[in-house]
């Protein structure tokens, strides 16, 4: 058992990469809760591994007496120097029991501690060393396909990729070779479960990584990615470097960088897009290949409208809605597009109601229109001087609109309240009239009434009385 131990503690520490210590500990808590289990648990009982032997030790510790009055946990003086010469009484000495005899549901209880804390301590590991490696690319061989999810063997442990986290147009097949995105590492009750992705836009920037050398090295800054997993992707690109050209770095010679990327999507168009700091630009960029006319930019609300012309709309929305979608989802803005003639008709409502509501010309109109101020609410919140500075006029017409619109406000307010009056003494009259009994009376005898009239002529063409 010297060496059999010592080289089992070595061999299992190396195989599964747990520390020495670690292993030891189980041991020795293996072995404490099975003596426990064979000589009583209210015993004071310590187990120590002991290098030189090769063997886990237990000892029992008691308290030296001269006379004895409770056996488990008091030794008599002269029983105790046969273990310990120099012990006194008042000392606590440990005592070496017999291990050897451990019965059968001892040595089960032992296993099983051993096997979950080495299995507990291999987790630890295999968590410490992928939870540095999250949002990196793994590579991994198909083990099983089961109900809604694959598992993939990564050597020393394995991970879960759901389906929704494939691409739609791919299935694999037991032993096919996989590559994806650590999405999570989580450390549960089972042990350290992995997440696998092929769908997330973190994928298409690290096989770019992977791919554009110059992005490695951080020449070419990766901005951005988009995806509708394996239809359509976006991902921007930018260098401060005037002379490096990050589109064509990334496209590589003849396409070829992108084109390989391309192959591990499984066919999905990859648009790569310039960044640009002015985000009208940007997204100008991200429309592409649609020529945009005009940008209308809100800042409150995070959004942009872009106007096209008439034959390049369907080209900026894309199939679907797409291509705007997309766009949408990399610049992190709202994107409303719409056509020269739509905006110009509907522009033309808005303005003439301005018009005629504030009482101003229509190139004001026009400015409010283009300031996002086309609501008498957005007017009446501006102060006189706010409005100055936007419109250039003076403060006591600015004064004159804004009151105009409050008083717009104020009418409609009112209104409402009276059509509210309006609609509640209807509903109270309704009611009223449907609970007054006689009006329920009535209208019964109304019925009753003619049914019975209609029976008395019946029975005066038979000759039979309604009762018969």
């Amino acid at each position: 058992m010297y060496f059999d131990l010592n080289y089992v503690i070595e061999q299992v520490g190396k195989e599964k990469g747990i520390p020495k210590e670690t292993i030891i500990e189980a041991l020795e808590e293996a072995i404490l809760s099975a003596s426990k289990k064979k000589y009583g648990s209210h015993l004071d009982l310590e187990a120590h591994y002991n290098e030189e032997l090769g063997e886990i030790e237990v000892f029992q510790f008691k308290t030296v007496v001269q006379e004895v009055h409770e056996p488990d946990v008091e030794v008599a003086e002269e029983e105790a120097k046969k273990h310990d010469p120099g012990c006194m009484v008042g000392d606590a000495i440990g005592i070496k029991l017999d291990t050897s005899s451990l019965g059968r549901i001892a040595a089960q209880t032992a296993k099983q501690i051993i096997i979950q804390k080495v299995r507990n301590a291999e987790s630890d590991v295999i968590y410490n060393e992928f939870k540095g490696k999250k949002g990196e690319i793994i590579t991994g061989v198909i083990q099983r396909v089961e109900k809604n999810h694959y598992i993939v063997n990564l050597g020393k442990t394995e991970a879960l990729m759901p389906f929704k986290e494939a691409i739609p147009s791919e299935t694999f097949r037991q032993r096919e070779r996989v590559k994806g995105l650590i999405l999570d590492v989580e450390k549960g009750q089972k042990g350290c479960m992995i997440l696998m992705s092929r769908t997330h836009p973190g994928f298409l920037i690290k096989l770019f990584e992977l791919e554009v050398p110059e992005i490695q090295e951080g020449i070419i800054k990766v901005m951005g990615a988009a995806r509708e997993p394996g239809e359509r992707a976006k991902i921007s690109v930018y260098s401060e470097d005037p002379d490096i050209d990050p589109i064509g770095a990334c496209v590589g010679v003849k396409g070829s960088r992108v084109q390989s990327i391309v192959q591990e999507l499984r066919g999905e168009k990859i648009d790569i897009i310039p960044y640009n700091r002015d985000i009208a630009k940007f997204v100008c960029n991200t429309l592409a290949p649609a020529r945009v006319s005009k940008v209308y930019i809100n800042e409150e609300e995070h959004s942009m409208e872009i106007i096209v012309n008439d034959d390049q709309l369907s080209l900026a929305i894309g199939k679907k809605g797409q291509n705007v979608r997309l766009a949408s989802k990399l610049t992190s803005w709202k994107i409303d597009i719409s056509s020269e003639s739509e905006v110009e008709k509907t522009s033309r409502k808005i303005i003439d109601e301005l018009m005629e509501n504030l009482k101003v010309s229509e190139i004001l109109a026009r400015i409010l229109h283009d300031e996002y101020l086309r609501d008498p609410k957005d007017i009446a919140r501006l102060t006189p001087e706010e409005m100055n500075k936007i419109t250039s006029i003076s403060v006591e017409d600015c004064r004159r609109i804004i009151d105009e619109a409050r008083a717009i406000i104020a009418e409609k307010a009112r209104q409402a309240a009276e059509n509210k009056e309006v609609e509640e003494g209807r509903e109270d009259m309704t009611a009223s009239t449907a609970s007054t009994p006689e009006a329920t009376e009535g209208g019964n005898e109304g019925q009753f009434g003619e049914e019975r009239r209609e029976s008395e002529a019946e029975a005066e063409e038979t000759g039979v009385s309604p009762g018969e």
